[in-house]
């Protein structure tokens, strides 16, 4: 069924297979206590939208002077996204020497019109190089909860520094050389996606190496920790959603010719090497 979607447009169908398999993965814990530090927005600004794009009721509701507001998931989303973006305006020129370009997240509810074509909540959070946006409906995070056994905040955390993993691939040119080589090997197509998005599991778990030392535009940190305990917890998630896991909860046999994200061994490993090095120029994931 999604194999259209793919041809049509294969970020779209990759995104859509994400959520099909289940292939989000990663608890990522900001502090020891389970608990958002009592700072507000930062200089996040308009890099978030919601439909139609109006952020003045969000703004209001997550500013300092609401000390309830990271109960809210929006708000702490928008905690998770001045982390990352922070993380990769320093990160990009630092290892690669290239300029970090800030990417929008969109809230929509319900649906929404991309630059790579329609889109529904049933997809799951997806990035679109077309735009640079990040999309997604803040609903998916109960169906992740719910159907998919992975509640809590954290898991909402990695969710969008995976997908900001695809928008730092799309500046550095690694997203089109991934097309280019599906084109020219389609048969190998599902092992360069796997490459991909063993990358994006990688970068995700650089940012929460540095995710304590991330500031907002007045300086302050965004976060205290990240404990050795909350990694353990995100390399648990990771296993549970790895494509071998996925295909054994149903029912099926394991046929690696079918992964589109990797096993859950390797999304381990790579979470890991991201994590351990700090360093997203280890994040190689097409070596070999």
């Amino acid at each position: 069924m999604l194999l259209p979607l793919f041809r049509r447009n294969p970020k779209l169908g990759i995104a859509a297979m994400l959520v099909a398999v289940l292939c989000f993965a990663g608890y990522l814990v900001l502090n020891s206590t389970g608990q958002l530090g009592n700072l507000g927005l930062g200089g996040l600004g308009g890099d978030t939208a919601q439909q139609p794009e109006d952020n003045t009721e969000l703004q209001q509701a997550c500013s300092t002077a609401n000390p309830d507001r990271f109960q809210r998931t929006d708000c702490r989303n928008l905690l998770y996204i001045n982390s990352i973006q922070a993380y990769w305006q320093q990160a990009l020129p630092q290892h690669f020497g290239q300029q970090y370009q800030r990417a929008k997240t969109r809230l929509f509810s319900g649906g929404v019109d991309t630059a790579c074509g329609s889109a529904d909540a049933g997809m799951g959070p997806f990035y679109c190089p077309g735009d640079n946006h990040i999309y997604i409906d803040l609903s998916f995070y109960d169906e992740l909860a719910r159907r998919f056994g992975a509640p809590g905040q954290f898991a909402q955390a990695y969710v969008l520094a995976h997908e900001y993993g695809h928008h730092v691939q799309t500046l550095l040119g690694t997203e089109a050389e991934v097309r280019r080589a599906q084109q020219r090997d389609p048969a190998n197509a599902n092992r360069y996606s796997v490459s991909m998005e063993l990358q994006a599991d990688c970068y995700a778990g650089a940012w929460a190496n540095a995710a304590s030392r991330t500031t907002s535009a007045t300086g302050q940190p965004l976060f205290t920790s990240v404990t050795q305990k909350d990694i353990d917890e995100a390399m648990q998630a990771a296993s549970a959603v790895g494509d071998d896991s996925i295909q054994k909860k149903a029912g099926g046999s394991i046929n690696q010719d079918a992964f589109t994200h990797g096993s859950s061994q390797q999304r381990q490993q790579w979470f890991n090497q991201g994590y351990s090095s700090g360093d997203p120029k280890q994040c190689n994931t097409f070596a070999g």
